[in-house]
């Protein structure tokens, strides 16, 4: 039988990348006690007054079919989260909603690549985003992100990167897997490279909220110069703590939405109208959920450092953002997957092998930091056990 170009493409670049994750949880689903410190979820439930606002909005017979561009509601909620974060007026002509960031993801990079074009983005990166990259027939170009300039993506990195080819130059700040926030000077140098070379710079900023230590985010919108070529994506899966939910959002340019408009259409004509309603509520509202979260995840970030840092061979990199730490273990292994895979044997902790994150980031480990502060403590009693009796 015939299939689609697609498939191919897409070959081992969906859940193969978790792998271990998925090993993890059917050990935990068979009644081992696992630390399972692979996935970035929330650390606390759903609040319960988004719950009660969905079901609300269900009594209420917000049931129906939706549109392919947002619910009333929030669209305006939308506008007003940007116009506040950027200091200029953000109109709902410039959002789309979509079933979360990654939905959001698919759609934008669909709309702008052709295949054949190449999209330049940092290494380490998301698990996903070689997919979605590849999905539209665009091809990733993954530019090094260094150690050495705290994993910021570097503008003249990107410069030296660009061919005839290249469409879109795509960032995520706070990044995953690395907790590094671009810095204004950074936004506007990689801006500026896009403009002198006419290019689209998509910016996932999904974990904009959850930034640790007083660290200061900025989106890539933030200079009006640029606005005309910059679209972000978000969601509010980490900020909410609703993963489940699936409710993101594009902004970007009013004709990049009217253009992309029909391809949301094609795609699902329209998001749950009592989602839409319990998100507009969660967008509207103070960001305290993920401030706190954020507070708890960089004293376990803290933990994580002060145990395992300059320990047995290993480095730690604390994040500025997110939910994860770093650990290097260059030192004793360059086959992430088998370390990660003989931890999780040898000591009941899953962590994330950095080889799913892009080749630059083989040699690293990626930890979450949504276990409780004791859990957390315990990992690192037995990631030091472990990587003290690694064969040197």
């Amino acid at each position: 039988m015939q299939y689609a170009d697609v498939t191919t493409r897409l070959a081992g670049l969906g859940s193969d990348k978790w792998v271990l994750s998925a090993t993890a949880n059917a050990r935990i689903r068979a009644g081992e006690a696992i630390i399972n410190l692979t996935i970035g979820e929330p650390d606390v439930p759903t609040p319960d007054m988004l719950i009660q606002s969905a079901v609300a909005a269900m009594h209420a017979g917000r049931t129906g079919y939706s549109n392919g561009r947002g619910e009333p509601a929030l669209l305006a909620a939308l506008a007003g989260k940007y116009s506040a974060l950027t200091g200029r007026s953000i109109g709902t002509d410039r959002f789309l909603c979509l079933p979360g960031t990654q939905t959001s993801l698919y759609l934008v990079l669909t709309a702008l690549c052709d295949p054949g074009c190449e999209v330049i983005l940092g290494d380490p990166m998301y698990a996903t985003y070689e997919g979605l990259i590849r999905a539209s027939g665009a091809v990733p170009v993954p530019v090094s992100l260094d150690p050495a300039h705290a994993f910021r993506l570097q503008a003249a990195d990107v410069a030296a990167a660009i061919t005839p080819a290249t469409r879109v130059i795509m960032l995520n700040t706070p990044h995953n897997p690395t907790g590094a926030i671009l810095r204004p000077a950074d936004l506007d140098a990689i801006c500026a490279v896009a403009a002198e070379h006419d290019l689209w710079v998509v910016s996932d900023e999904v974990y904009g909220n959850l930034t640790h230590d007083g660290a200061v985010f900025t989106s890539a919108l933030a200079n009006p110069a640029y606005e005309d070529r910059v679209i972000v994506t978000a969601s509010i899966s980490k900020s909410h703590a609703a993963p489940g939910f699936r409710s993101g959002w594009v902004c970007g340019p009013a004709d990049f939405c009217t253009r992309a408009l029909p391809l949301s259409e094609t795609m699902l004509f329209g998001s749950q109208p009592f989602i839409a309603d319990m998100t507009a509520q969660a967008v509207a509202g103070a960001p305290d959920l993920a401030s706190a979260m954020a507070a708890r995840m960089a004293r376990r970030a803290g933990i994580i450092h002060t145990a395992l840092d300059n320990v047995a061979g290993l480095h730690v990199h604390k994040p500025e953002a997110g939910m994860f730490a770093l650990v290097d273990i260059r030192a004793l292994s360059q086959d992430s997957q088998a370390f990660a895979l003989a931890l999780l044997k040898a000591e009941a902790v899953a962590v994330m092998p950095g080889a799913s994150f892009g080749k630059a980031f083989e040699g690293w480990l990626r930890l979450a930091l949504n276990a409780s502060d004791d859990a957390t403590q315990e990992a690192c009693t037995r990631i030091k056990r472990f990587a003290m009796g690694w064969p040197r």
